[in-house]
């Protein structure tokens, strides 16, 4: 991997690492809101776990391959 590549995957992590705090902050005020959107909640979920396979498959792409 190239270090432009490199430092372009780990600003595009600290994004996806902000907007998923924002979410949890989210999910959290509108779980304990009277008269939830229970459609709205399901929806955060899933953008959530999708912003965390994301990190995750950037993250395994900073481990160098080692070659045994």
């Amino acid at each position: 991997m190239q270090i432009q590549d490199h430092s372009k995957i780990v600003h595009l992590l600290a994004e996806l690492r902000m907007e998923h705090r924002d979410l949890d902050a989210a999910i959290i005020q509108l779980a304990s809101s009277i008269g939830r959107d229970e459609l709205q909640l399901t929806r955060l979920k899933k953008r959530k776990l999708l912003l965390k396979d994301n990190i995750a498959r950037l993250e395994s792409k900073l481990i160098p391959d080692l070659d045994a």
